[in-house]
Protein backbone atom coordinates (compact mmCIF):
# COMPACT_ATOMS: atom_id res chain seq x y z
CA UNK A 1 0.00 0.00 0.00
CA UNK A 2 1.27 3.45 -0.87
CA UNK A 3 0.88 5.30 2.43
CA UNK A 4 0.73 8.71 0.80
CA UNK A 5 -2.18 7.79 -1.48
CA UNK A 6 -4.23 10.86 -0.46
CA UNK A 7 -1.57 13.07 -2.04
CA UNK A 8 -1.95 11.63 -5.53
CA UNK A 9 -2.80 14.15 -8.27
CA UNK A 10 -5.74 12.24 -9.78
CA UNK A 11 -8.48 13.88 -7.75
CA UNK A 12 -11.77 15.71 -8.00
CA UNK A 13 -11.91 18.97 -6.10
CA UNK A 14 -14.71 20.84 -4.40
CA UNK A 15 -14.38 24.00 -2.38
CA UNK A 16 -16.61 25.58 0.24
CA UNK A 17 -19.59 25.60 -2.14
CA UNK A 18 -23.22 24.48 -1.69
CA UNK A 19 -22.17 20.97 -2.69
CA UNK A 20 -19.47 20.73 -0.03
CA UNK A 21 -20.89 22.86 2.78
CA UNK A 22 -24.67 22.50 2.68
CA UNK A 23 -26.73 23.44 5.71
CA UNK A 24 -27.38 26.79 7.34
CA UNK A 25 -24.83 26.14 10.08
CA UNK A 26 -22.07 24.92 7.78
CA UNK A 27 -18.43 25.68 8.45
CA UNK A 28 -17.91 29.37 7.83
CA UNK A 29 -16.43 32.13 10.02
CA UNK A 30 -14.27 33.08 7.05
CA UNK A 31 -12.28 29.85 7.29
CA UNK A 32 -12.31 27.75 4.13
CA UNK A 33 -13.01 24.04 4.04
CA UNK A 34 -11.50 22.35 1.01
CA UNK A 35 -12.65 18.85 0.12
CA UNK A 36 -10.82 16.69 -2.41
CA UNK A 37 -11.37 13.08 -3.36
CA UNK A 38 -9.72 10.36 -5.36
CA UNK A 39 -10.85 9.98 -8.97
CA UNK A 40 -13.18 7.03 -8.32
CA UNK A 41 -14.48 7.88 -4.86
CA UNK A 42 -17.83 9.12 -6.19
CA UNK A 43 -18.08 6.05 -8.42
CA UNK A 44 -17.47 3.82 -5.39
CA UNK A 45 -20.30 5.52 -3.47
CA UNK A 46 -22.61 4.93 -6.44
CA UNK A 47 -21.58 1.30 -6.96
CA UNK A 48 -21.97 0.47 -3.28
CA UNK A 49 -25.22 2.41 -2.98
CA UNK A 50 -24.17 4.08 0.27
CA UNK A 51 -23.70 7.40 1.95
CA UNK A 52 -21.31 8.05 4.82
CA UNK A 53 -21.80 9.98 8.06
CA UNK A 54 -18.87 11.14 10.15
CA UNK A 55 -17.96 13.64 12.86
CA UNK A 56 -15.37 16.36 13.41
CA UNK A 57 -15.21 16.96 17.19
CA UNK A 58 -13.04 20.09 17.37
CA UNK A 59 -15.09 21.76 14.64
CA UNK A 60 -18.30 20.49 16.26
CA UNK A 61 -19.68 19.02 13.04
CA UNK A 62 -21.80 16.07 11.98
CA UNK A 63 -21.20 15.57 8.24
CA UNK A 64 -22.86 13.46 5.55
CA UNK A 65 -21.17 12.41 2.31
CA UNK A 66 -23.26 11.47 -0.70
CA UNK A 67 -23.87 12.25 -4.36
CA UNK A 68 -25.79 15.15 -5.86
CA UNK A 69 -27.90 15.00 -9.02
CA UNK A 70 -24.77 15.37 -11.16
CA UNK A 71 -23.08 12.41 -9.43
CA UNK A 72 -20.59 14.74 -7.76
CA UNK A 73 -19.53 14.28 -4.15
CA UNK A 74 -21.77 16.29 -1.83
CA UNK A 75 -21.05 17.00 1.84
CA UNK A 76 -23.76 18.24 4.21
CA UNK A 77 -22.88 19.61 7.66
CA UNK A 78 -24.68 20.32 10.90
CA UNK A 79 -23.36 21.69 14.18
CA UNK A 80 -23.36 19.63 17.38
CA UNK A 81 -20.94 20.80 20.04
CA UNK A 82 -17.91 18.47 20.23
CA UNK A 83 -19.64 15.96 17.92
CA UNK A 84 -17.78 12.70 18.56
CA UNK A 85 -18.68 9.02 18.67
CA UNK A 86 -21.28 7.98 16.11
CA UNK A 87 -23.08 4.85 15.02
CA UNK A 88 -26.00 3.94 12.81
CA UNK A 89 -25.22 0.25 12.64
CA UNK A 90 -27.57 -2.05 14.53
CA UNK A 91 -24.76 -4.59 14.96
CA UNK A 92 -22.13 -2.13 16.19
CA UNK A 93 -19.41 -1.58 13.62
CA UNK A 94 -20.79 -3.26 10.51
CA UNK A 95 -23.24 -1.56 8.22
CA UNK A 96 -26.87 -2.58 8.26
CA UNK A 97 -30.17 -0.87 7.51
CA UNK A 98 -31.09 1.47 10.35
CA UNK A 99 -33.25 4.57 10.55
CA UNK A 100 -31.42 5.70 13.67
CA UNK A 101 -28.17 7.52 14.32
CA UNK A 102 -26.64 7.73 17.80
CA UNK A 103 -24.33 10.71 18.28
CA UNK A 104 -22.26 11.77 21.29
CA UNK A 105 -21.84 15.50 21.76
CA UNK A 106 -20.08 17.41 24.54
CA UNK A 107 -22.44 16.38 27.35
CA UNK A 108 -25.32 14.57 25.64
CA UNK A 109 -26.06 11.37 23.75
CA UNK A 110 -28.38 12.17 20.85
CA UNK A 111 -30.81 9.91 19.01
CA UNK A 112 -31.53 11.11 15.46
CA UNK A 113 -34.26 9.49 13.37
CA UNK A 114 -34.82 9.58 9.63
CA UNK A 115 -38.30 11.02 9.00
CA UNK A 116 -38.50 10.40 5.24
CA UNK A 117 -40.34 7.43 3.81
CA UNK A 118 -38.84 5.25 1.08
CA UNK A 119 -38.88 7.21 -2.19
CA UNK A 120 -39.59 10.52 -0.45
CA UNK A 121 -37.24 13.47 -0.91
CA UNK A 122 -36.72 16.72 0.96
CA UNK A 123 -34.89 19.32 -1.14
CA UNK A 124 -33.14 16.51 -3.03
CA UNK A 125 -32.13 14.52 0.07
CA UNK A 126 -33.37 10.95 0.52
CA UNK A 127 -32.69 10.84 4.28
CA UNK A 128 -33.45 13.59 6.76
CA UNK A 129 -32.25 12.89 10.27
CA UNK A 130 -34.01 14.79 13.05
CA UNK A 131 -32.75 15.01 16.65
CA UNK A 132 -35.61 13.28 18.50
CA UNK A 133 -34.18 12.86 21.99
CA UNK A 134 -31.04 13.38 24.05
CA UNK A 135 -29.73 11.84 27.25
CA UNK A 136 -27.75 14.27 29.36
CA UNK A 137 -24.69 12.28 30.33
CA UNK A 138 -22.33 15.02 31.41
CA UNK A 139 -18.95 15.52 29.77
CA UNK A 140 -17.68 11.92 29.69
CA UNK A 141 -15.51 11.98 26.54
CA UNK A 142 -17.53 9.20 24.89
CA UNK A 143 -15.13 7.56 22.43
CA UNK A 144 -17.34 4.86 20.87
CA UNK A 145 -21.00 3.80 20.67
CA UNK A 146 -22.64 0.49 19.81
CA UNK A 147 -26.23 -0.74 19.93
CA UNK A 148 -27.21 -3.76 22.01
CA UNK A 149 -29.53 -6.55 20.94
CA UNK A 150 -32.44 -4.78 22.69
CA UNK A 151 -31.71 -1.45 20.96
CA UNK A 152 -30.00 0.14 23.96
CA UNK A 153 -26.99 2.32 23.14
CA UNK A 154 -23.82 1.14 24.87
CA UNK A 155 -20.94 3.59 25.01
CA UNK A 156 -17.31 3.93 26.01
CA UNK A 157 -17.18 6.24 29.02
CA UNK A 158 -13.55 7.30 28.80
CA UNK A 159 -13.58 9.69 31.74
CA UNK A 160 -14.77 7.00 34.18
CA UNK A 161 -12.88 4.09 32.52
CA UNK A 162 -15.98 2.00 31.94
CA UNK A 163 -18.59 0.81 29.47
CA UNK A 164 -21.97 2.33 30.23
CA UNK A 165 -25.54 2.88 29.12
CA UNK A 166 -27.59 6.07 29.53
CA UNK A 167 -29.99 6.30 32.47
CA UNK A 168 -33.44 7.82 32.81
CA UNK A 169 -32.69 9.32 36.23
CA UNK A 170 -28.87 9.20 36.15
CA UNK A 171 -26.07 10.39 33.91
CA UNK A 172 -25.15 6.77 33.14
CA UNK A 173 -25.19 3.20 34.44
CA UNK A 174 -21.80 1.39 34.46
CA UNK A 175 -21.85 -1.96 32.68
CA UNK A 176 -18.18 -3.00 32.82
CA UNK A 177 -14.79 -1.68 33.88
CA UNK A 178 -11.26 -3.14 33.81
CA UNK A 179 -11.08 -5.80 36.54
CA UNK A 180 -8.12 -4.19 38.32
CA UNK A 181 -10.00 -0.93 38.92
CA UNK A 182 -11.88 -1.24 42.21
CA UNK A 183 -13.79 2.03 41.99
CA UNK A 184 -15.31 4.41 39.48
CA UNK A 185 -13.49 7.72 39.33
CA UNK A 186 -13.54 10.61 36.82
CA UNK A 187 -9.81 10.14 36.20
CA UNK A 188 -9.30 8.75 32.66
CA UNK A 189 -6.78 6.23 34.01
CA UNK A 190 -6.78 3.70 31.16
CA UNK A 191 -8.21 5.88 28.34
CA UNK A 192 -10.72 3.40 26.95
CA UNK A 193 -11.09 4.02 23.21
CA UNK A 194 -13.37 1.46 21.57
CA UNK A 195 -15.97 -1.27 21.94
CA UNK A 196 -16.56 -4.46 19.93
CA UNK A 197 -19.94 -6.17 19.81
CA UNK A 198 -20.82 -9.75 18.87
CA UNK A 199 -24.42 -10.91 18.54
CA UNK A 200 -25.64 -7.77 20.25
CA UNK A 201 -23.38 -8.06 23.29
CA UNK A 202 -20.13 -6.24 24.17
CA UNK A 203 -17.11 -8.56 23.91
CA UNK A 204 -13.92 -6.48 23.57
CA UNK A 205 -12.76 -3.06 24.78
CA UNK A 206 -9.63 -1.22 23.61
CA UNK A 207 -7.56 0.91 25.97
CA UNK A 208 -4.47 3.10 25.73
CA UNK A 209 -3.03 1.71 28.97
CA UNK A 210 -3.49 -0.18 32.22
CA UNK A 211 -3.00 2.38 34.96
CA UNK A 212 -4.56 3.12 38.34
CA UNK A 213 -3.44 6.75 38.59
CA UNK A 214 -5.33 9.65 36.99
CA UNK A 215 -4.12 10.06 33.41
CA UNK A 216 -1.64 7.25 34.01
CA UNK A 217 -2.09 5.82 30.51
CA UNK A 218 -0.01 8.67 29.06
CA UNK A 219 3.26 7.53 30.65
CA UNK A 220 3.42 4.29 28.64
CA UNK A 221 1.50 5.31 25.56
CA UNK A 222 3.95 3.85 22.99
CA UNK A 223 3.52 0.22 24.08
CA UNK A 224 0.87 0.29 26.82
CA UNK A 225 -2.19 -0.20 24.61
CA UNK A 226 -4.28 -3.34 24.95
CA UNK A 227 -7.62 -4.99 24.22
CA UNK A 228 -9.67 -6.52 27.03
CA UNK A 229 -11.85 -9.59 26.56
CA UNK A 230 -14.96 -8.65 28.54
CA UNK A 231 -16.14 -12.26 28.81
CA UNK A 232 -12.99 -13.59 30.46
CA UNK A 233 -11.74 -10.39 32.05
CA UNK A 234 -8.31 -11.10 30.54
CA UNK A 235 -6.19 -9.02 28.19
CA UNK A 236 -6.54 -10.44 24.67
CA UNK A 237 -3.55 -8.52 23.30
CA UNK A 238 -1.09 -5.95 24.65
CA UNK A 239 1.91 -3.97 23.40
CA UNK A 240 -0.23 -1.73 21.17
CA UNK A 241 -0.10 2.04 20.66
CA UNK A 242 -3.38 3.88 21.26
CA UNK A 243 -5.59 1.13 19.76
CA UNK A 244 -9.08 2.14 18.64
CA UNK A 245 -12.33 0.66 17.36
CA UNK A 246 -12.15 -3.13 17.90
CA UNK A 247 -14.74 -4.82 15.67
CA UNK A 248 -15.74 -8.49 15.34
CA UNK A 249 -16.68 -9.85 11.91
CA UNK A 250 -17.02 -13.56 11.14
CA UNK A 251 -15.19 -14.38 14.38
CA UNK A 252 -12.23 -12.15 13.41
CA UNK A 253 -11.24 -9.26 15.67
CA UNK A 254 -10.37 -6.24 13.51
CA UNK A 255 -8.55 -3.30 15.08
CA UNK A 256 -6.94 0.08 14.51
CA UNK A 257 -3.46 0.22 16.03
CA UNK A 258 -3.79 3.95 15.67
CA UNK A 259 -0.62 5.15 17.34
CA UNK A 260 1.43 3.04 14.93
CA UNK A 261 -0.75 3.87 11.93
CA UNK A 262 -1.82 0.34 11.03
CA UNK A 263 -5.23 -1.17 10.31
CA UNK A 264 -5.33 -4.93 10.74
CA UNK A 265 -6.68 -7.83 12.77
CA UNK A 266 -5.80 -9.70 15.95
CA UNK A 267 -4.72 -13.32 16.13
CA UNK A 268 -6.45 -13.87 19.47
CA UNK A 269 -4.95 -17.32 19.96
CA UNK A 270 -1.39 -15.99 19.83
CA UNK A 271 -2.17 -12.49 21.08
CA UNK A 272 -0.59 -10.87 18.01
CA UNK A 273 -1.65 -7.94 15.84
CA UNK A 274 -1.43 -8.59 12.09
CA UNK A 275 -1.13 -5.27 10.19
CA UNK A 276 -2.71 -4.95 6.75
CA UNK A 277 -2.52 -1.29 5.73
CA UNK A 278 -0.46 1.68 6.86
CA UNK A 279 -2.96 4.52 6.84
CA UNK A 280 -1.90 8.14 6.20
CA UNK A 281 -3.20 9.62 9.44
CA UNK A 282 -4.30 8.91 12.98
CA UNK A 283 -7.21 6.45 12.79
CA UNK A 284 -10.11 6.91 15.22
CA UNK A 285 -12.95 4.75 13.87
CA UNK A 286 -13.94 2.49 11.01
CA UNK A 287 -16.90 0.54 9.72
CA UNK A 288 -17.01 -2.44 7.42
CA UNK A 289 -19.37 -2.49 4.45
CA UNK A 290 -19.16 -5.60 2.29
CA UNK A 291 -15.54 -6.10 1.24
CA UNK A 292 -14.50 -2.60 2.29
CA UNK A 293 -13.56 -0.76 5.47
CA UNK A 294 -14.30 2.96 5.75
CA UNK A 295 -11.75 4.55 8.09
CA UNK A 296 -11.71 8.01 9.70
CA UNK A 297 -8.23 9.62 9.64
CA UNK A 298 -6.97 12.72 11.44
CA UNK A 299 -3.98 15.02 11.43
CA UNK A 300 -4.34 15.50 15.19
CA UNK A 301 -5.55 13.50 18.20
CA UNK A 302 -7.43 15.28 20.96
CA UNK A 303 -6.47 18.56 19.34
CA UNK A 304 -2.75 17.83 19.62
CA UNK A 305 -0.06 16.67 17.22
CA UNK A 306 0.97 13.04 17.77
CA UNK A 307 4.68 13.82 17.92
CA UNK A 308 6.67 10.94 19.34
CA UNK A 309 4.27 8.17 18.33
CA UNK A 310 5.40 5.39 15.95
CA UNK A 311 2.89 6.52 13.31
CA UNK A 312 4.97 9.65 12.77
CA UNK A 313 8.10 7.65 11.97
CA UNK A 314 6.22 5.03 9.95
CA UNK A 315 4.72 7.67 7.68
CA UNK A 316 7.99 9.60 7.42
CA UNK A 317 9.78 6.42 6.31
CA UNK A 318 7.26 6.18 3.43
CA UNK A 319 7.69 9.83 2.51
CA UNK A 320 4.11 10.51 3.60
CA UNK A 321 2.41 12.83 6.05
CA UNK A 322 -0.77 12.58 8.10
CA UNK A 323 -4.06 13.59 6.48
CA UNK A 324 -7.56 14.35 7.69
CA UNK A 325 -9.59 12.08 5.46
CA UNK A 326 -11.97 9.20 4.92
CA UNK A 327 -10.06 6.21 3.56
CA UNK A 328 -11.61 3.19 1.82
CA UNK A 329 -9.67 -0.05 2.24
CA UNK A 330 -10.34 -3.11 0.08
CA UNK A 331 -10.27 -5.98 2.58
CA UNK A 332 -9.73 -8.63 -0.10
CA UNK A 333 -6.70 -6.88 -1.59
CA UNK A 334 -5.44 -5.28 1.61
CA UNK A 335 -5.08 -1.90 -0.12
CA UNK A 336 -6.27 1.66 0.33
CA UNK A 337 -8.28 2.22 -2.86
CA UNK A 338 -10.29 5.44 -2.45
CA UNK A 339 -10.27 8.53 -0.24
CA UNK A 340 -11.83 11.89 0.52
CA UNK A 341 -9.61 14.50 2.17
CA UNK A 342 -10.56 17.58 4.23
CA UNK A 343 -8.33 20.61 4.63
CA UNK A 344 -8.85 23.87 6.47
CA UNK A 345 -10.97 24.26 9.58
CA UNK A 346 -11.39 20.49 10.02
CA UNK A 347 -8.24 18.58 10.95
CA UNK A 348 -9.60 15.84 13.22
CA UNK A 349 -12.32 13.21 12.73
CA UNK A 350 -13.75 10.79 15.26
CA UNK A 351 -16.84 8.73 14.41
CA UNK A 352 -17.83 7.23 11.06
CA UNK A 353 -20.76 5.11 9.95
CA UNK A 354 -21.89 3.82 6.56
CA UNK A 355 -25.50 4.47 5.48
CA UNK A 356 -26.67 1.64 3.18
CA UNK A 357 -29.23 2.51 0.51
CA UNK A 358 -28.63 6.24 0.96
CA UNK A 359 -27.67 8.54 -1.88
CA UNK A 360 -27.67 11.93 -0.16
CA UNK A 361 -28.46 12.45 3.53
CA UNK A 362 -29.08 15.58 5.56
CA UNK A 363 -29.94 16.43 9.15
CA UNK A 364 -31.95 19.07 10.91
CA UNK A 365 -29.82 21.42 13.00
CA UNK A 366 -30.32 23.05 16.37
CA UNK A 367 -29.08 26.55 15.57
CA UNK A 368 -32.14 27.90 13.73
CA UNK A 369 -35.92 27.58 13.84
CA UNK A 370 -35.76 24.84 11.20
CA UNK A 371 -36.23 22.22 13.90
CA UNK A 372 -39.55 23.91 14.80
CA UNK A 373 -40.91 23.37 11.28
CA UNK A 374 -39.91 19.78 10.47
CA UNK A 375 -42.75 17.51 11.58
CA UNK A 376 -43.39 13.78 11.35
CA UNK A 377 -46.75 12.44 12.48
CA UNK A 378 -46.96 8.83 13.64
CA UNK A 379 -49.92 6.44 13.81
CA UNK A 380 -52.77 7.20 16.20
CA UNK A 381 -52.17 5.85 19.68
CA UNK A 382 -54.68 4.27 22.06
CA UNK A 383 -54.44 5.29 25.73
CA UNK A 384 -55.90 3.41 28.67
CA UNK A 385 -56.18 -0.35 29.38
CA UNK A 386 -55.97 -1.27 25.69
CA UNK A 387 -52.85 0.83 25.31
CA UNK A 388 -51.14 0.54 21.96
CA UNK A 389 -51.50 1.61 18.40
CA UNK A 390 -55.00 2.05 17.08
CA UNK A 391 -55.94 -0.07 14.07
CA UNK A 392 -56.30 3.03 11.90
CA UNK A 393 -53.66 3.37 9.16
CA UNK A 394 -50.70 5.62 9.78
CA UNK A 395 -51.12 9.31 9.02
CA UNK A 396 -47.97 11.07 7.97
CA UNK A 397 -47.08 14.60 7.01
CA UNK A 398 -44.19 15.34 4.73
CA UNK A 399 -41.50 17.29 6.63
CA UNK A 400 -41.24 20.96 5.88
CA UNK A 401 -38.47 21.89 3.50
CA UNK A 402 -35.11 22.21 5.24
CA UNK A 403 -34.44 25.76 4.15
CA UNK A 404 -31.41 27.74 5.23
Amino acid sequence: MNADTPQTPNQSRTGNTPDSADGNDAVSDGVALEITSSRHFAEWLSEQGVGIAFTAPRAGKLLFVGLNDDDRVSVFQRTFESAGALTGAPSGGFSGVSRTLWLASKFQLWRLENVLQEGQLAEGYDRLYVPQSASTTGELNIRDIAVGSDGTPIFVNTLFDCIAIPGEAHSFHPVWRPPFLDTLEPADRCHLTGLAMDRGLPVYVSAAGRAKDPGGWKSGVRTGGCVYDIRSGEVAIHGLTLPHAPRVLNNVLWLLNSGAGYFGYVDVTRGLFEPIVLAPGFMTDFQVHGDFAVIALSRKYGGKDFTGLPVEDNLSNKGARAQCALAIVDLQRGELVHWMRLQGVIDELQGVTVLPGVRRAAAVGLLSDEICRVLSIGPEYQLGPARGRAPAPASTKKPADAED
